[in-house]
């Protein structure tokens, strides 16, 4: 219940910050427009926001016998979890990452990079899974797509706003202050994004991991493959977009770092010592 609960809270919030951002640009009528808007993206979001994700990296869709050792996995994780099978996708790129998505456990679809499938032994590939299929069955996948793709509209409403600015024009003290109003939107609104991602991502990567080590019963092998997709994937990054970087076990390095600021996941060694109880740098 608590994370239908969040993502009512959420869907309500978004809708309020986008209602602020309408008035903000176009007062009565720019309102109306965003609640038109935010009743759109309410409704995509929740029927629709797995299938953005997936087509967003380019996921494709895999069999059984092109992808044994996950499908094999999965079966045997499912099982013990107590949840039914998702959808196996895989993203045509290098950099080792996964994802889950979806609205709820029967709709739900497990997302691996090409990537991870070379790096990974079969211990450590079942321990990543493991952690998917945790988010799968702590329920977690709706409300981090749904974040996802509001967020993205967050970002995307204040890209339009700055275009308008740049292109629009008047005088006068209303239009001044209507301007600095919507100046102040530019700013809030993506930073109101990345810290409603960040809310909804730190605990659950810890609750993930615990979810996934309690049912492979190895958190060493989850540990290992932490520690080998945090160094590898810093060698080859992933082109991922700000909006969906919450949604992968690790973070997809952005092209810009601050530090912990702006990082929708908890740093790599303290999930390490969680999962061993010792150090990371004790791992090697």
């Amino acid at each position: 219940m608590g994370n239908t609960f969040k993502t009512a809270f959420l869907l309500t919030a978004l809708t309020l910050l986008l209602m602020f951002i309408g008035r903000a640009f176009g007062g009565e009528n720019g309102m109306l427009l965003a609640l038109a808007f935010a009743a759109v993206m309410n409704f995509v979001s929740y029927f629709f926001s797995d299938k953005i994700a997936l087509a967003m990296y380019r996921a494709q869709p895999v069999t059984r016998e092109q992808l044994p050792r996950a499908y094999a996995a999965v079966e045997r994780l499912t099982q013990k979890i107590g949840i039914p099978m998702p959808k196996i996708y895989v993203i045509p790129t290098e950099s080792p990452n996964a994802f889950a998505t979806g609205r709820n456990p029967k709709h739900a679809s497990v997302a691996v990079t090409h990537g991870i499938l070379g790096l990974l032994n079969d211990e450590e590939l079942e321990g990543v899974l493991a952690h998917e299929l945790g988010h799968v069955g702590n329920r977690d996948i709706l409300i981090s797509s749904v974040v996802a793709t509001l967020a993205g509209a967050i970002t995307m409403l204040a890209r339009m706003g700055e275009f308008a600015m740049i292109f629009g024009g008047g005088g006068g003290n209303r239009d001044r202050r209507g301007g600095l109003s919507a100046l102040f939107m530019l700013i809030v609104a993506p930073i109101a994004a990345v810290l409603i991602q960040m809310a909804v991502s730190r605990s659950r990567e810890y609750q993930a991991d615990a979810t996934g080590a309690k049912y492979t019963g190895n958190p060493y092998a989850l540990a290992s493959a932490l520690q080998k997709l945090d160094a590898y994937s810093k060698r080859v990054p992933m082109a991922a977009s700000p909006s969906t970087a919450h949604l992968f076990i690790i973070q997809p390095l952005l092209g810009m770092n601050f530090g912990n600021l702006f990082s929708t996941h908890p740093p790599i060694a303290k999930r390490i010592e969680r999962l061993t109880g010792r150090p990371a740098e004790l791992m090697q």
